[in-house]
Formats: C-alpha cells, sequence, structure tokens
C-alpha cells in the first residue's frame, strides 16, 4: 500500500471503532451539490501529485487532493485536455472531487461524462482497506466496473485515494458561432437537426440576452472540418479567446445568468433538468427562460424550491428527471425539499447494497447522496 494512505486508512479505521460519522472533503467548491454534508470532515488535502503521466499511451494517474487547475497545466503543456470539461467551481477544485461529483462541462453531450474517461481507480473503504480497481488502459476493464461506479458517489463509497484518467489531444481547431436573434423552439429545431449531420458539434449554449434568444455553437475538429463548418451554417463567428473565456464561464457557472441563485436573499433555486436532446420547449409557469446545454439534453430553470413536485412531474412527462442543483445556504436546512429526484425501487436498492458493501459501518455520508434511507429508520 502507497504510505500516502495510510492517514487515511488509520483514520478510518478510528472512525470506525468510535462509530464517528465522515465526510470526504477535498477543495470544498462542491459542498453545495447534494443534500447538506453532515459528519467530521475528512480531508483529502494531503492526497496530491501526478503520480504517472504517459502522453504518448493517453494515460495519467492523479491523486485525488491534486488541484484541478494544476491537472489542466500539465495536460495543456503536452497539448492534451480532459475533454469532458469539468466544472471547478472555484479555485480548490480537485481531481477526486471532480469524480465523486460525477459533473461533466459543456463539450459532454459530443464527447462522453466524467465516468467514461476513468480507467481505475485506488479506494480506501469503511473497513480502511485500500482497494484497486481497474486499470491504466480500456481493456483491463473487466466484470462489474466499480472505478466507473464512483463518478457520481460524492464520497458514500468511500475515500477516492488515486484515478487513472484517460486523456486526449486538444483539438486542431476551435470555432464559435452565435446565432441572434434565435428563439427556444428555433434553437432545439438547429441543434437537432444539426446533430443528424457529419458536422464537428462540441458544445451548445442557448439563452435569452436583453429579451431576445441568443444560440452559440462551438466546434472542434480538423482545421478542415471546423472551416467547412463554419462556411456551411453561417452565423457570426466570434473571437477565440473571448469565446473561450465565455465557455470556461460557462463550465463553472459565472455567466451573469446564473448569478441570482447564489445570493443570500434569493429566492429562486437553480434546477437542472436532464432530458432527451429531443424534448421540445418546457415552459414553466412564473419562470424565466432557462439556459439550455448539451444540445438540449441539460436545461438550467431559476424556480422556488417548493415548485419542486411541478417541475419534477414536467420533466418526468418529458422523459428525464430534474435536480435541485444549488440555493442559497440560508435556504438549505429549511426547505425539506431532496436535491435529487426520487430513485426507482430496483436502483435504491442497488444503491443501498454498494453503500454497504463498501462502507458496513455507515461511516460515510450516504444521506449526502439518498435523502431518505429506509435503512436509517
Amino acid at each position: 500500500m502507497d504510505s500516502a494512505f495510510h492517514p487515511i486508512a488509520e483514520r478510518i479505521r478510528a472512525a470506525a471503532a468510535d462509530a464517528t460519522p465522515l465526510r470526504i472533503r477535498g477543495g470544498g467548491t462542491k459542498d453545495f451539490h447534494g443534500e447538506v454534508p453532515r459528519g467530521e470532515v475528512l480531508s483529502t488535502a494531503a492526497l496530491t501529485g501526478i503520480a504517472s503521466y504517459e502522453p504518448s499511451e493517453l494515460v495519467v494517474t492523479v491523486r485525488a487532493g491534486t488541484p484541478l487547475a494544476e491537472l489542466d497545466a500539465v495536460l495543456a503543456e503536452q497539448g492534451q485536455c480532459l475533454p469532458f470539461e469539468p466544472p471547478h467551481f472555484g479555485a480548490g477544485g480537485t481531481v477526486g472531487g471532480m469524480v465523486a461529483a460525477g459533473l461533466s462541462g459543456p463539450a459532454r453531450a459530443s464527447v462522453g461524462a466524467v465516468r467514461d474517461y476513468v480507467l481505475g481507480a485506488t479506494l480506501v473503504n469503511g473497513r480502511g482497506e485500500v482497494l484497486s480497481f481497474g486499470g491504466q488502459v480500456m481493456k483491463n476493464v473487466a466484470g462489474y466496473d466499480v472505478s466507473r461506479v464512483l463518478a457520481g458517489s460524492l464520497g458514500t463509497l468511500g475515500v477516492i485515494a488515486e484515478v487513472s484518467l484517460k486523456v486526449l489531444p486538444v483539438a486542431p481547431a476551435e470555432a464559435t458561432l452565435e446565432f441572434a436573434p434565435c428563439s427556444q423552439a428555433d434553437a432545439l429545431r438547429l441543434l437537432n437537426e444539426w446533430g443528424g449531420r457529419p458536422l464537428p458539434l462540441n458544445a451548445s449554449c442557448w439563452f435569452e440576452h436583453a429579451g431576445a434568444g441568443v444560440l452559440r455553437l462551438r466546434l472542434r475538429g480538423a482545421v478542415a472540418a471546423v472551416e467547412a463548418a463554419c462556411a456551411h451554417l453561417g452565423g457570426e463567428r466570434k473571437d477565440n479567446a473571448r469565446a473561450a473565456a465565455d465557455w470556461q464561464a460557462l463550465r463553472d457557472q459565472q455567466l451573469p445568468w446564473f448569478a441570482s441563485t447564489d445570493r443570500p436573499e434569493a429566492k429562486d433555486a437553480l434546477w437542472r433538468l436532464s432530458l432527451p436532446q429531443t424534448a421540445p420547449v418546457i415552459a414553466l409557469e412564473g419562470t424565466t427562460a432557462p439556459l439550455i446545454e448539451w444540445h438540449g439534453g441539460q436545461r438550467w430553470y431559476k424556480a422556488p424550491p417548493e415548485q419542486a413536485a411541478r417541475i419534477r412531474e414536467a420533466a418526468h412527462a418529458a422523459g428525464g428527471h430534474a435536480t435541485l442543483f444549488r440555493m442559497p445556504a440560508s435556504r438549505a436546512a429549511e426547505t425539506g425539499v431532496p436535491r435529487f429526484d426520487a430513485l426507482s425501487a430496483p436502483v435504491a436498492r442497488i444503491h443501498r447494497a454498494l453503500m454497504q458493501e463498501f462502507d458496513p459501518h455507515r461511516l460515510f455520508d450516504r444521506g449526502r447522496l439518498l435523502a431518505h434511507d429506509p435503512a436509517d429508520e
């Protein structure tokens, strides 16, 4: 066992002996995600550094407490990147938090999610055992792929100590096109139409600005493919440096559209609707126009938490689900609205079985993921 993992394992064993609940924390930039965290903080701050990096093999192995910004910089030196653009949500975002949260950025619909790039992982479970899963190449994945199950687990299965990730070369060419004015219905129609063509689509974003709809489309790929797509699609081509800053702001929810939901006095929460890309316009009474990403597959709405039933009903009717993604901390404890949509009975049983297997002493904050666990009763 890597000596760097010893203190974590010892802390977990001591917590098991004392029945002390724990909550795992990296940089704390995603504390808002999921139910309100509970338990003593178990920090991964000491687990830093890149254990191995083989640019020619497109694989990097990184300890969980390593800042995402540090990993991005190392990859950029080799002309490579994490193509799913994980949100940082602040300077302290870490690699372990990236996997535990399972969140992906603007390019997710075109390149895949976090879990698609996790090749292997080292986990310290609720018994204080250090376990390794997967490997450093795709062909090593066999049987039940535990390393990818960790993506989105929010620390309920154990401490992600180290991960091996697939990386990709930075695209040779990139362009951002803007189409305005463009209604929400027209944007969804165009995105669905373009999705059926051999175009180098990478990311999209639709929102309203000053009362008019704006659709932005990012193209990435070979120089010839990007230039041909620009000529074919039209629109206004934006400056690459300025556009890159805007896409990064979208990734980290720093665009002005998101600003009102994190103010202490805000009444509205930020809702994330995950839907089929072909879902039609969903008009929610009393809400402003949404911000739409992932070619129609991810739609953000601003509405009070008390509108949960109505919002989730609309999402279900369209074939998707809704997450109460973010709201002022002052309201988080008082609403009583679950952050995540209810799981089906079979899926809930799988979740609880995995948690029991990896954390039999119930040390880790499983309530972060499951607001109501019948086993608690």
